[in-house]
């Protein structure tokens, strides 16, 4: 078995500043086994970093904005636009033979979470929901994602929603090693989930790093 984050945001997202090298000494020390690279609307970084020597496995991904809310599409080859429907999303998704993951589902604190309704529409081109994100608050109903995941037969998965280097590691699954796509499926099947829930010192981090990148891009 093996330990997987599948949640990250490396210096390719607005709001987070790790660089590869960061992200392979925190996940030696951890003993993750493989991360999922999932920038906010870019699948450039995961790519690059998929490139380059590191020992354990990148799956390559991206957190889309959809007009409905954020998708996760995993062991993609190029990056999805956003502001696409979640329908035309999880399209280009599949064209790429990748797999459809909602994160952080029916969070009422975040605007970026896909809601209820628009759940439902597309529950069945869904692989995977993020029953155990380690940046939700505590403030709501936590049950919701496993509910929807158990009602729709879905597979359930964990992600730390890292933006730093102190967050990545604080909700991954544990499944069978992996080789590709397909045995990463299978895998799934088995995954238990192991999480932290954050401070609100984790929330002003991120508020601070996206400040001063916006601050850098300006000067």
């Amino acid at each position: 078995m093996i330990k997987v984050d599948l949640h990250i945001h490396t210096r390719y997202s607005g709001d987070s500043d790790i660089t590869f090298e960061q992200l392979v000494e925190r996940c030696q020390k951890l003993g993750l086994g493989a991360v999922a690279i999932t920038d906010h609307g870019t699948a450039d970084g995961a790519l690059s970093m998929a490139c380059q020597p590191a020992p354990f496995k990148i799956i390559v991904g991206e957190e889309v904005a959809s007009s409905e809310g954020e998708i996760i599409g995993l062991f993609l080859k190029e990056s999805i636009p956003n502001g696409l429907s979640p329908e035309e999303t999880i399209r280009r998704i599949r064209a790429q033979e990748g797999l459809v993951c909602i994160p952080h589902p029916f969070d009422r604190y975040r605007s970026s979470a896909m809601k209820g309704t628009s759940l439902e529409r597309i529950a069945e081109h869904v692989d995977i929901i993020e029953v155990f994100n380690s940046r939700t608050i505590q403030m709501q109903n936590l049950k919701l994602p496993e509910e929807f995941a158990i009602r729709n037969k879905l597979l359930v998965g964990a992600g730390s929603d890292a933006h730093s280097i102190a967050d990545i590691g604080r909700a991954y699954v544990t499944i069978p090693n992996f080789e590709n796509r397909h045995e990463f499926l299978r895998s799934m099947a088995q995954a238990q989930i192991y999480g932290k829930r954050p401070s609100m010192a984790t929330y002003f981090r991120s508020l601070l790093r996206q400040i001063r990148k916006r601050f850098r891009r300006k000067q």
